[in-house]
């Protein structure tokens, strides 16, 4: 069923239609017949339950006390017949009681019933009311409730028998196996719905998405290009607007297609430096696992594209932060030392035993000896914001650089837990 409000307020008039997903207090379409036969068979095993006792009558040694018996459970069903009727309404006390009123039935049997005529077979007190018992277990609370249900009929019925006869372990086998192979059924559906609802959110998700890709692509993207050129055709101050604009367009293009740019802190510049890695890494992700291109998205500007897999590239909370901070710092590297005008290139990649990011700049590269040179002075940003962190995972950074070509910073960080004694960070020039 279509949720109208919320379809109006996640696409607007221009989206069209988007598919509602189903609401959580909603039940799949599959319980609920299971429910409402559970209602019929109660009310139908009820009727032959007292044609049965009536039929019985003189039979019996107290046919008071079976009258009052069917009596009780004649009322009982007819004021609860409700609880049966959705999953909601049928409590666990209801539950509770509705099979007190079946092992009850079973045990009040021995009292109304001679000796002879139970081991001969004479059907208990409730017969087949108890099925209906132990079936609203079975769709309320899965196989697992079916089978203590299950199993406490069983023992009522051994103890009003007395004996393990044929037919009575033929009918509690019975009743065992068709109430728990209802009630996996039931799990089994509910699984099924609880995925087809997500397969529905992601759908209406990407949908809106796409609809507001176009839209942004055909306005506000148009805009900021038309900024960053014109600004950087004015000069002066008009050029940092347009370069301001570059990069917002850029994060914009990011976040309709991927949707892994967190949003902005508030006051934040618009610069490539690393933010601190409690701020970078997600609350959510504080104590498990985050994905690596959703720290590292951010970094994209006018100078700076990033290309990542198109599955996700999960780290340890704290190596991924540690890892987005150290990119951050070869980041600002190339802002300080290649120039303004440098581009840089980030790649992410997901190896089997590893997680690399590479950074490559286009600027004039590193003089051999240039890192040794600026640690031993005591310049440690290098050392400190990059090697350091790489260490610390027990991974490693690597800088290649050509005189004139650009310089290339590797990052890798292991998978596992880092090892003794590893140690990272060679440069090459």
């Amino acid at each position: 069923m279509a949720d109208t409000d919320s379809t109006t307020k996640a696409g607007g008039a221009a989206a069209g239609t988007v598919p509602a997903a189903p609401r959580p207090g909603l039940r799949m379409s599959v319980e609920l017949p299971l429910w409402r036969a559970l209602t019929g068979y109660r009310v139908l095993t009820l009727i032959y339950t007292c044609c049965l006792v009536a039929s019985q009558y003189e039979k019996y040694v107290h046919p008071l006390g079976a009258v009052g018996y069917m009596a009780a459970l004649t009322v009982w069903t007819a004021l609860t017949w409700r609880h049966t009727t959705s999953a909601e309404r049928c409590t666990r006390r209801f539950l509770a009681g509705d099979l007190t009123f079946a092992v009850g039935g079973i045990l009040l049997t021995m009292v109304v019933e001679s000796h002879e005529r139970i081991m001969g077979g004479a059907a208990t007190l409730p017969s087949i009311c108890t099925a209906g018992s132990v079936l609203g277990f079975a769709i309320k609370g899965g196989w697992r409730w079916a089978m203590a249900a299950s199993s406490l009929v069983a023992v009522a019925n051994l103890v009003e028998r007395e004996e393990l006869a044929g037919n009575t372990i033929h009918n509690v086998v019975l009743v065992w196996v068709a109430s728990v192979a209802i009630g996996y059924v039931v799990e089994v559906a509910r699984d099924s719905e609880r995925t087809l609802a997500r397969a529905l959110q992601i759908e209406a998700a990407t949908r809106e998405r796409e609809r507001l890709a176009r839209d942004i692509h055909d306005s506000v993207l148009q805009v900021l290009a038309m900024v960053q050129r014109r600004g950087a055709a004015i000069g002066g101050e008009a050029a940092e607007l347009g370069r301001m604009a570059g990069e917002q367009e850029v994060a914009l293009r990011t976040l309709v297609s991927g949707g892994l740019v967190p949003p902005p802190r508030a006051g934040a510049p618009a610069t490539t430096a690393a933010p601190p890695v409690a701020a970078a890494v997600p609350e959510d992700a504080a104590d498990g696992r985050c994905d690596v291109r959703a720290l590292l998205a951010p970094y994209a500007g006018s100078g700076v594209t990033f290309s990542e897999p198109g599955s996700a590239v999960e780290l340890p909370a704290h190596a991924a932060g540690e890892l987005a901070a150290a990119v951050g710092a070869a980041l600002d590297n190339v802002r300080v030392h290649a120039g303004e005008g440098a581009r840089a290139w980030v790649l992410l990649e997901d190896e089997p035993a590893a997680v690399v990011v590479t950074v490559r700049d286009d600027g004039p590269g590193i003089p051999e000896g240039r890192l040794d040179d600026a640690e031993r002075e005591g310049r440690l940003g290098v050392a400190l914001s990059i090697r350091g962190r790489l260490q610390d995972l027990g991974g490693t950074a690597e800088w290649l650089s050509v005189p004139g070509q650009g310089t290339e910073v590797e990052l890798t960080v292991p998978k596992g837990a880092p090892p003794e004694g590893r140690r990272g960070g060679k440069a090459r020039a």
